[in-house]
Parts: C-alpha cells; sequence; structure tokens
C-alpha cells in the first residue's frame, strides 16, 4: 500500500535548497566524481541564492520584465540539471548506504542538512534508523488482530492530527484507518508507553513517505533509541529534563528575553513542550518541519534544542514587548510561517546556536540528582505524613480512653455515695438491733425474777413487734 506524497512544488525545493554555510566536508574520501557532483550542487545553490528573481519565478511570482523571463528560464535548466544530479548522487548513497556510514559521515550529515529529497525519504529514514529488517515487522498483521486498551483513545485523537492534510480528511479516510493500525499495534507492543498524544503526528507523518508495516517499524525504533519512548512515558521525566536543559540554554544565551519570559510568568513549558513531543510537527507547516525531521534522523534530539532556541533568537526583540497574551498568540501565529519560503535560513540559524554536548550531559547528571533529592524528600513527607496520621488516630484513641475512665469515675462516685448512705443506714439498724437485743435480754431477766408483776406475755409482744 503506497502512501500519499506530498505536493512535487514543496517537495522538490525541499531537495533543492541547501543551507549557506555548509559544514567541513571528508573531500579526501569522495572520488573525482563526487567531489565535481557536490561542486556542482554548490554552485547551484550559491547561483539560486544570489537571484532573487530567479526564486520568486519558482515560487510562481512573474514580473513584466524581460530579464525576469530570462532569468526564470535560466532558473529552470539549472533545476533540472541540479535535480537530475540530486538523484543521482542520493540513489548512489541508498545503494552505498554502509559505505557511506563508515568512510563519509561528514558529508552524509552535511547532505542531510541540506534536505533529503523527498522521494529518498522512506529508505533513507529507514536506513538512518536501521529500520529495515526488524523482526517486530513479522508481528505487525497479528497484533492488529488483537484488542487494545487505548483504542478509544486513539480513534479520539486520529481526526486531530494532520486534519488539513488530504491523506487524514474524513473519519472513513484510508489515512486516518493506517494511522489508527500502527497507533494500536504499537500499544501492543509497548503496554507501559501504550498510546500518547501527540506520537501521532510523527506517526502520520512517516506513513506520508512510507507503507504502514514500515511506518510501524520506523516509529518502534524511534521510540526505542531516540529518546522518544522515556518522552512519551506516563510520568514524562524525559520532557522534564529536555525543559530543564533548554531553560539552561536560554538563560545562558538569552538572559534577557529569560528575565521577561520570568516576569510575564511565560514557563518554558508552554511554548516547548510541543516542540520536543512532536519535533515541530505541530508547530512547522510540513515542508518546513520535514526538514527538521531529516536532521533528527540523523542527529537526534538535539536539533530541537538548536530550532528552538533560534526561533527565540530571532524573534528576542518582538517578544520583549509583549506581555504573556500576547506572547502565546505571537508563538501560535507569526513564528510558525517565518521560514516557509526558506526553510535553510532556519537550518543555518539552528546550526548557529551554541550547543555543548558535553555540558548537556552535565546537566542531565544534574537533573537525575536533583530528581532523585525531590524523591528522597517526597518519601519521607509520605513517612512524616504517615506517622502524624497514626499519631492522631492514637491522640483520638487515648482522647476516648479519657472520655471512658471519666464517665466510669462519675458512675463510681455515685456508687460509693450510694454504698456509704446504704452503709450508714446498717449501722443504725445495727444499733437498733443491739438496743432492743439488751432490752429483751433485761425483761428476760426481770421474768425470771419475777419482778414488778409485768405481764410477760404482753411484753415479750411488744418487744417483738418493735424488733420487726
Amino acid at each position: 500500500m503506497a502512501s500519499p506524497t506530498l505536493s512535487p512544488d514543496s517537495s522538490s525545493q525541499e531537495a533543492l535548497s541547501a543551507p549557506t554555510c555548509s559544514p567541513t566536508s571528508d573531500s579526501e574520501n569522495l572520488s573525482p566524481d563526487e567531489l565535481e557532483l557536490l561542486a556542482k550542487l554548490e554552485e547551484q545553490n550559491r547561483l539560486l541564492e544570489a537571484d532573487s528573481k530567479s526564486m520568486r519565478s519558482m515560487n510562481g511570482s512573474r514580473r513584466n520584465s524581460g530579464s525576469s523571463l530570462v532569468s526564470s528560464s535560466s532558473a529552470s535548466s539549472n533545476l533540472s540539471h541540479l535535480e537530475e544530479d540530486t538523484w543521482i548522487l542520493w540513489g548512489r548513497i541508498a545503494n552505498e548506504w554502509e559505505e557511506w556510514r563508515r568512510r563519509k559521515e561528514k558529508l552524509l550529515k552535511e547532505l542531510i542538512r541540506k534536505g533529503i529529497p523527498h522521494h529518498f525519504r522512506a529508505i533513507v529514514w529507514q536506513l538512518l534508523c536501521s529500520a529495515t529488517d526488524m523482526p517486530v515487522k513479522n508481528q505487525y498483521s497479528e497484533l492488529l488482530k488483537m484488542s487494545s486498551p487505548c483504542e478509544k483513545l486513539i480513534r479520539r485523537d486520529i481526526a486531530r492530527t494532520y486534519p488539513e492534510h488530504e491523506f487524514f480528511k474524513g473519519q472513513d479516510s484510508l489515512g486516518q484507518e493506517v494511522l489508527f493500525n500502527v497507533m494500536k499495534a504499537y500499544s501492543l507492543v509497548d503496554r507501559e508507553v501504550g498510546y500518547c498524544q501527540g506520537s501521532a503526528f510523527i506517526v502520520g507523518l512517516l506513513l506520508m513517505q512510507m507503507p504502514e508495516e514500515e511506518a510501524f517499524c520506523v516509529f518502534v525504533r524511534l521510540m526505542q533509541e531516540y529518546r522518544l519512548r522515556e518522552l512519551f512515558k506516563p510520568s514524562m521525566a524525559e520532557l522534564g529534563l529536555c525543559i530543564y536543559q533548554f531553560e539552561y540554554m536560554l538563560q545562558e544565551q538569552l538572559p534577557d528575553l529569560n528575565t521577561h519570559f520570568r516576569s510575564q510568568s511565560f514557563h518554558t513549558s508552554m511554548y516547548a513542550s510541543s516542540w520536543f513531543l512532536t519535533l515541530f510537527l505541530t508547530t512547522f507547516p510540513l515542508p518546513v518541519a520535514t526538514r527538521v525531521f531529516d536532521i533528527f534522523m540523523y542527529e537526534g534530539l538535539e536539533i530541537v534544542f538548536r530550532v528552538g532556541l533560534a526561533l527565540l533568537q530571532v524573534n528576542q526583540t518582538e517578544l520583549m514587548q509583549l506581555d504573556m497574551e500576547g506572547m502565546s498568540q505571537y508563538f501560535q501565529r507569526v513564528i510558525p510561517h517565518q521560514f516557509d519560503s526558506c526553510p535553510d535560513k532556519l537550518v543555518l540559524k539552528a546550526y548557529q546556536v551554541k550547543y555543548n554536548p558535553k555540558k548537556m550531559k552535565r546537566l542531565e547528571k544534574e537533573y537525575a540528582a536533583m530528581k532523585s533529592k525531590e524523591m528522597e524528600e517526597q518519601i519521607e513527607i509520605k513517612r512524616l505524613r504517615t506517622e502524624n496520621r497514626l499519631l492522631k488516630q492514637r491522640i483520638e484513641t487515648l482522647e476516648k480512653g479519657q472520655v471512658t475512665r471519666a464517665q466510669e469515675a462519675e458512675e463510681n462516685y455515685v456508687i460509693k455515695r450510694e454504698l456509704a448512705v446504704v452503709r450508714q443506714q446498717c449501722s443504725s439498724t445495727a444499733e437498733d438491733l443491739q438496743k432492743a437485743q439488751s432490752t429483751i435480754r433485761q425483761l428476760q431477766e426481770q421474768q425470771v425474777r419475777g419482778v414488778g408483776g409485768v405481764d410477760w406475755q404482753d411484753h415479750t409482744s411488744c418487744l417483738l413487734a418493735l424488733r420487726d
């Protein structure tokens, strides 16, 4: 199944463009034919840059002057020769890939920065990330037969991915279907990541260049080898690291702009997160974003740092005059279209940015140490919160116990008071009984003696009644 292509105009212009400053090439490794071909490319690019009328005629602008028509004709001839030479060169690169990677790496890097011709992108991207012969490709058809817990999320976001692109328009379009397939298959291969919003834009770009099985393999390789998997993990820890590193570069190279951003509470994540998560695919139009993606495939995330800081350098003066809302609008409406006509200027600006890999590694270690300390502090805070909760529970238990003991003490006091009353009553009764018994003994003694002629029976009855 062949994937759709970008428009011929944009792709051919991408193929022919080249940065005005060319890196050093390892000419000692080039054959005379290759040196001649590279010289032609450089010469034609210089001619195209110098001849602004020629550039205008390429873009469809026709002025009513004879010289403009001559220039247009000359440019067309030059372009046709250059395009033919470019095809020959990239055809040779694709066929002799291992040789170029081993012995002509600097030249290959230079050519990729100039832009990979559209018709070679599918094969070159696969070669760059070593995705041409992956075992996971054989699992693809089986993965599509399985169900994924991420299917609803993927379906929801599919329509938002390149909504204006012809290949992805319409709910039942071929583009949306193959995009769903690739995203679903990956969510099954890597269940920890599953599906993350933003990754569909990368897969969508791949599908514009190659069939879905090949796009799936390239995406798997990008996730595994290009730090993308760490970016798209649920914790997004790698995104935090990228923002931390980018903020350091901003503070070091554009301190005034950094101070202005801080004063307006315009945080780096508000504008740069999408740069790292979608590799500028949601920022620039496709012809410009694809040029950045070419370089990313060879050099990794470094190009995102370079392009991001280049954009801020170019727009520093304007951004310094805006508040937070104004800057948000500026990032959305102005910045994306500044390099539509000449992506080479963006690449040139990007490679004028200072980027120190050793310093970035140091920042990575600093960030890891900082996060480790934060983690330890979070663990300590969690421990203290747990202890605090247990202490509260213990206090509540003790308070309940105190209330219970108070109630018991009060009940004991009442019982003791009642017991004292009973004891007092018992004591009085005992005294009365003793008196009665004493009286009985006296009366009995009197009866025995026969004193007083008292009627014993009547007196005994009275005593018994008194005792009762």
